[in-house]
Parts: C-alpha cells; structure tokens; sequence
C-alpha cells in the first residue's frame, strides 16, 4: 500500500510543530536577538494587517532648585506610536519532493523538520529585507557606521573599528550581543585570530563569537566579492520581535490529492501569519500593493521611520573592507 501525505499529516499536530521548530533551528532565535512572547502572538493573530504599539517617551528637562517661594510647573510625558507589519506567507510542495521522508520511522517529523528549515531561512530572508529597508529611512544614518571610504586599513574591520562601531550606541553600547556577517567576513576575522569558537551546552558545533559578540553567520549578507566590501549587524538581545499568528479563515496546513495524475500527486501547503519588527522603528505603510507586502517592498526605505530614540534601538550597521584597495 503507498502512503500518502494525508496518511501521515495532522494539521492540528503539524502547524504548531512547524512553528517551533522553525524558531529551535533559527540561529537569530537562539542567540535571544529575536524574542516571540505571547502578546506579540496574540498582536499577530488580531484583526488588520498593521498593529499599533503606543508607547511613553521618557521623561525630559532639568529638574528645579527648590525654594521657599517657587512653585513646581507640571511636565508633561508624552506619547508616540511603533508600528509593525504582518507578514503573510504560503508555498506548496509535492509529494515527489518528500517522498524520501514518507518511509521513515516518524514521516511526519522527518517532513516536519523539512519544512521548518525552508521556513526558518525563509524568516532569516524576510529579516534582512527588513534591514535594509530600516536602514534606508531617512532618520537611520545615525545608526550606520561607514568607514569603506577611509584609507589604507582604516577602511578595515577589526577589533578597533568594530569598538567603533559598538559606540554608536554611546553608553547602551553594552546592551549588543550578537552580530551577524558574511562567511568571508568570518573566515577573514578567523585568519586574523579575531573569532574565538566556544563549544555551548546544547549545540552540536561551536558557536563563534567576535569581540564576546555572538556571530550569526549568513551568505545573504551583502558582501562585494569584488571590491571586498561587507556588511554586518550589531544585535542587542529583543530587538526583533516575533509573533506567530493565526486566522480562523486561513488554513495554516493543507495536504491535497491531485487524482488525475497516473500515479496521483500529493501536496502539501504550509501557511505563515507573522510578525516580526524591529522594535522602534514603525513601518508607514506608503508603498504597499497588495494585502501583505513582498521583499521589495520591506526593502523600500519610505516604508519605515524611526520612532524610538537611537540608543533604544538596539541595531547597528557597520560597512567595511576585508581588503584594501591598490594603489589606496
């Protein structure tokens, strides 16, 4: 007898195990950058596509030299507003790409795991997009370091430029924890015994750390192969949220039986309601065509502005060199 997906699938067992284990199996998760908590599922699973977050500023002005005949004057505190975006994503596969998993011991588990990997590089994708979008706002250049246009090895990254880097966030530079950079950019930092390899409890290989910053390693950083130029991100712990959603009327998982084909053709469809926002920069929904917004548009910096002070957005860009120009 030949097994099927729908023999070995549960939607209502499948759904939630897909989510959990695309956060076990996402390194930006792991390392605390990126927290999901249940409000931020519950924010999720309401109702419209943006979902406002109010918030107090903090409190401002000097304060008054008392006296036996003045008076206090009353401040005010004040209120802004973050915004984040929800995300609305689907793909389907087919059976003949899973059918090496519908023989073993636990086929859904092992289809399980297949999927949660596809979507937790496709939620790493989705985060970088955000990133350049963030950083293309007008009221982000002072969250970027750009030292490519120095000369000789000024234009580099090392232990001292990436100190710089870190100070861009003035005294709450210690709150960066994590980084996250291109694997030449590793290897470039490793050949100059910059990256220390710390064997973690619970991690089946080491994990790298550059200047005590945990490094996220990620081909689809931007580096320029050619001109030897990279980026990378300076973390602090929560700076992304996420929230898994849900809605009564979408279908999360599906399986589907294509009986017209000679031999029958499964599939199985995976869909994702989420969240996930840099924390203190709203998005402004100014270019936007459909119900959801596509890579592009994450990328588009008229979609995003800051509304937390600098130092409260714990987010840093840094571009360098790995090499130095000739004749620089």
């Amino acid at each position: 007898m030949t097994t099927k997906l729908a023999d070995v699938i549960q939607p209502e067992v499948f759904s939630p195990y897909v989510v959990q284990r695309t956060m076990e199996l996402s390194a930006l998760y792991q390392s605390g950058i990126v927290q999901n908590d249940a409000e931020f599922d519950r924010l999720a699973s309401g109702p419209n596509t943006l979902v406002n977050m109010p918030f107090w500023n903090d409190l401002t002005g000097d304060s008054e030299v008392m006296d036996e005949d003045t008076n206090l004057t009353a401040k005010k505190i004040t209120a802004s507003q973050d915004v984040a975006r929800k995300h609305g994503r689907a793909n389907m596969w087919g059976a003949n790409n899973l059918a090496a998993y519908l023989s073993g011991a636990d086929p859904m588990g092992a289809i399980g795991d297949l999927v949660a990997s596809y979507w937790a590089r496709e939620m790493q994708k989705i985060l970088l997009s955000t990133l350049k979008g963030m950083f293309a706002a007008l009221n982000m250049t002072g969250k970027t370091l750009d030292i490519t246009d120095l000369t000789g090895t000024d234009s580099l990254i090392s232990g001292e430029s990436f100190i710089d880097a870190n100070q861009l966030m003035g005294d709450a530079k210690d709150s960066l924890t994590g980084v996250m950079m291109h694997s030449a950019v590793e290897s470039y930092l490793a050949k100059r015994q910059l990256i220390e390899y710390v064997q973690e409890a619970g991690q089946s290989v080491r994990v790298p750390y550059f200047m005590n910053k945990r490094v996220i390693v990620d081909d689809s950083m931007p580096y320029d192969t050619t001109n030897k130029i990279g980026e990378a991100y300076l973390f602090g712990t929560g700076a992304i949220a996420l929230g898994n959603g849900s809605h009564p009327d979408i279908v999360e998982t599906e399986v589907d039986r294509d009986k017209r084909n000679t031999s029958g053709q499964d599939y199985l469809i995976n869909r994702r309601i989420f969240i996930l926002h840099p924390r203190g920069v709203k998005w402004t929904e100014s270019s936007v065509e459909k119900p959801f917004p596509t890579n592009a548009e994450i990328e588009n910096g008229d979609n995003w502005e800051r509304v937390y002070e600098p130092k409260a957005i714990r987010i840093v860009r840094f571009r360098f060199r790995t090499d130095v120009p000739s004749g620089v």
